[in-house]
């Protein structure tokens, strides 16, 4: 198929200079985006709740919308999974994205409409073609097969018309028939509920094809690339993908992973990072090598930012694209051509640049930890963790933090669990590196430091490998988008992981 890739590498220049044009008109494209959604949906009923026709500017748009959290939301969702139409968007939505972006017991549905498939989803995945393209116009890319770690939910329904499933079933699903020919494995072993089998299957499946990209979440791409090394003998991926050339992924910080994948490949390759969730596909790294991914701008998405200092205000205020700054903190709020109207995403992100518009992931705004006005975010622990494992020759492969609160016994402290691929010689040395890379990140955790007058010296466990998992699987969580929270402001899962570590023959022993 190598024919193909001159043909692939013309039409990739083509559609590469229209994602320049609304990245130079960035308020233009948004402008346009937001006509389209209001007019779209006038005359459904949050249409007419809110007045949708008589909307002429985003000032008004936002003075009659409040902005909406999911449970909000919610009831108008459960009307739609039953059948009914014209409720949040205008078209018939018949697919719902189980959300399995963090580890708590509740479940959110995400309407999936047809236009947020095609116009969002798919058209954003065939744009981060294009920019590779444009990068790499020589590339063999699409002459072999992208292997997608994705998600372990099968897909469910709800009646004859209406069907759910986590994010990656759902698209593929969907996915138009072309799809499949550059697509690994076949969609049954794809869409595999038990996440251990399926790991087997993947790696049984795919060692023999020609894979020139990979794609999924950091944690359980490398558990697959593991296993496929111990199946098959060999010391290297490219031992058994040798035209593998690109990795796709997105979900947590890659940083605390590159060293692990350079030593599993065994050679260089790149690098792609992508922003996409339930709700939407946001923004793709366009350039290698360079921080920061592209703001997708004409996908079907009108954004608004919201000022970290705004949440849980009675009137919480948000800004466009013309008033962001680089360097803060700021909550996503989206308007989507899938129905969810001024919806606050929850994740937080941080501008790189304001000419193009790129932004990176920096946390959640319920996953970091302000106990005692330190003010730490995951974007904050990412850079300290791979800082203490480069000065200290340890690997992490996961971890979890949380607050030691004020007691008779001591000052407030910061509580982790990390799992290592490899541990330091000196642990207690690992943990003043860390603290002190932190301090470096963090002036507010440097200030709270001090003299350990507000906090002490952070308290390390370090536990064997797959307790993680072990946790995940306790809580049905196991494989595909689930991801272990990072940092969390109280000690529900902290508590939770101590326990499993201290139950009587360790994470595989009795649960009573």
């Amino acid at each position: 198929m190598k024919f193909l890739s001159p043909a692939i590498s013309r039409l990739a220049r083509l559609r590469y200079w229209k994602i320049q044009q609304w990245s130079e008109q960035p308020r233009l494209a948004q402008r346009e985006v937001l006509q389209d959604l209001v007019t779209q949906a006038q005359y459904t009923e949050i249409g007419r709740q809110y007045g949708l026709s008589q909307l002429f500017n985003v000032k008004e748009f936002k003075q009659r919308i409040p902005i909406h959290e999911y449970e909000d939301l919610k009831p108008y969702i459960e009307r739609m999974m039953q059948g009914e139409e014209n409720i949040l968007w205008n078209t018939p939505i018949h697919w719902f994205a189980k959300s399995s972006g963090t580890t708590s017991d509740k479940s959110k549905f995400i309407p999936v409409s047809e236009e947020s498939l095609k116009d969002g989803h798919y058209q954003a995945a065939r744009d981060v073609l294009t920019m590779y393209y444009a990068n790499f116009p020589e590339s063999d890319l699409l002459t072999g097969k992208g292997l997608v770690v994705g998600g372990s939910h099968t897909i469910n329904k709800v009646n004859e018309d209406i069907h759910y499933g986590d994010l990656s079933a759902v698209l593929l699903q969907n996915a138009p028939f072309y799809g499949q020919w550059v697509r690994t494995p076949e969609l049954a072993i794809a869409l595999l509920d038990e996440w251990e089998t399926k790991l087997e299957m993947l790696a049984l499946n795919t060692i023999k094809e020609n894979v020139t990209s990979l794609s999924g979440v950091p944690t359980w791409t490398l558990l697959l690339l593991k296993r496929i090394l111990d199946i098959t003998g060999k010391n290297h991926i490219s031992d058994v993908w040798p035209n593998l050339e690109l990795y796709i992924h997105g979900g947590v910080s890659f940083t605390p992973y590159r060293e692990q994948f350079t030593k599993v490949l065994g050679k260089d390759i790149s690098y792609l990072e992508i922003y996409n969730a339930s709700e939407g596909f946001f923004a793709a790294q366009d350039q290698p090598h360079s921080e920061g991914m592209l703001l997708f701008l004409a996908h079907g998405i009108f954004y608004e930012f919201m000022p970290i200092s705004e949440y849980g205000s009675a009137h919480p205020l948000t800004i466009g694209l013309k008033d962001v700054q680089m360097g803060k903190q700021y909550a996503m709020v989206i308007s989507t051509n899938g129905g969810l109207w001024r919806y606050l995403l929850g994740d937080t992100i941080e501008f790189t640049s304001l000419s193009p518009f790129k932004v990176k992931v920096s946390g959640r705004i319920k996953h970091f930890i302000n106990a005692f006005g330190e003010e730490v975010i995951i974007d904050n622990t990412d850079k300290a963790i791979a800082l203490a494992s480069k000065k200290m020759d340890a690997v992490v492969n996961d971890y979890t933090a949380a607050p030691v609160y004020f007691s008779d016994k001591g000052n407030g402290a910061h509580e982790w669990v990390i799992e290592f691929e490899k541990e330091p010689a000196d642990m207690d040395a690992f943990t003043r590196e860390l603290d002190a890379a932190l301090q470096s990140i963090n002036s507010d955790y440097e200030a709270k430091r001090h003299k350990d007058i507000a906090l002490g010296l952070p308290i390390i466990h370090s536990v064997p490998k797959g307790l993680f998992n072990a946790w995940l699987k306790g809580k049905g969580k196991l494989g595909g988008q689930h991801k272990v929270p990072r940092l969390s402001n109280d000690r529900k899962h902290m508590d939770e992981i101590l326990a499993l570590i201290n139950r009587p023959g360790g994470p595989d022993g009795p649960s009573y």
